[in-house]
């Protein structure tokens, strides 16, 4: 009797053993769309893999900055993780492509451009050990303000939210002052005057509470940035193939489910912003015709910078 106890022992040890946990950064709140997308992800492939692959998600920034989430994978401090593409504009253009206002925005437009740059991107991450496993879009970004905005000269002056380097050149061609804040501190943000102004989803106002620092929500659709999830190579081979196919299978329904999410998520967050109070209008022709303008001087710019591989993917995605 002793004998098979020691045998049970020894074979549960191995089990726990043979389970492997993934600890999984993210930006977002677990409220967040993104957030239960990954949630969902991680669950499917937990039962495909009979509990022997685990991810635990780390939500809302809890164990690392969104800023540095994709070199803690790259490094090898965690396994796997999300992030917002356009992030890592200063490492390559190609990063930015799904940022450029006005270039794609519907959701049929952002899913063309991203079949279309997407093979452009894996090589760039692949060079750093990095794999992508998939990606998903954000609703279409607004201008929120706590002033009516009937051109882009309303703009001028004021402290605009940047959460990347589009961001940043937009606000600078609109002459508006571009400030750094994350999701997580714009309302403190707003609320000691260092914004005033800023261009995000419906998804990141409602779920910061918009309603209670700015008036106004324009649905001017300037485009659909999208949140990556990678995975270090190293890692990602050393699974048995069994848990590699788990992965890759439940990665192909996330990106599927994700942009569902995401359309669900326009309709519901746009209400919830007027439910609130906000005043959810169209943008005046005079403010779209001036947002547009720097839409293509912000293409042209992008372009340049891309050069002949930046040339290729818009040319795949115009074709």
């Amino acid at each position: 009797m002793k004998f098979k106890l020691l045998l049970v022992g020894l074979f549960a040890s191995q089990v726990a053993v043979a389970a492997t946990t993934w600890d999984m950064p993210t930006p977002y709140p677990e409220n967040n769309f993104h957030t239960q997308n990954i949630l969902q992800f991680a669950q499917e492939i937990e039962q495909a893999t009979g509990g022997e692959l685990k991810i635990k998600v780390h939500s809302a920034g809890s164990l690392i900055k969104h800023t540095e989430i994709k070199n803690a994978v790259r490094s090898g401090q965690v396994p796997i993780g999300e992030f917002l593409i356009s992030q890592l504009a200063n490492e390559d253009p190609l990063f930015q492509a799904d940022s450029i206002p006005f270039l794609a925005t519907s959701y049929e437009a952002s899913m063309k451009l991203w079949q279309a740059s997407r093979p452009e991107v894996e090589k760039l991450l692949d060079k750093q050990g990095l794999m992508v496993l998939y990606a998903v879009a954000w609703p279409p970004q607004g201008v929120y303000a706590n002033k009516p905005l009937n051109s882009v000269d309303d703009l001028k002056g004021l402290k605009f939210r940047a959460y990347n380097t589009a961001t940043e050149r937009l606000a600078q061609l609109a002459g508006a002052v571009p400030t750094q804040v994350e999701a997580a501190d714009l309302a403190q943000a707003f609320a000691t005057g260092r914004v005033e102004s800023m261009i995000t989803s419906p998804s990141t106002g409602a779920n910061s509470k918009a309603w209670d620092y700015v008036s106004h929500y324009y649905h001017v659709q300037a485009w659909l940035p999208k949140n990556l999830v990678i995975v270090n190579k190293r890692a990602f081979q050393r699974l048995p193939e069994a848990q590699r196919k788990a992965v890759l299978e439940a990665a192909a329904k996330a990106e599927s489910r994700g942009w569902e999410m995401s359309r669900k998520e326009t309709e519901e967050k746009l209400a919830e912003l007027k439910a609130n109070g906000m005043k959810v209008e169209p943008p005046s022709e005079a403010l779209m015709a001036g947002l547009r303008k720097i839409g293509e001087t912000m293409t042209a710019e992008w372009v340049k910078a891309a050069g002949v591989t930046g040339e290729a993917v818009l040319k795949a995605y115009r074709q």
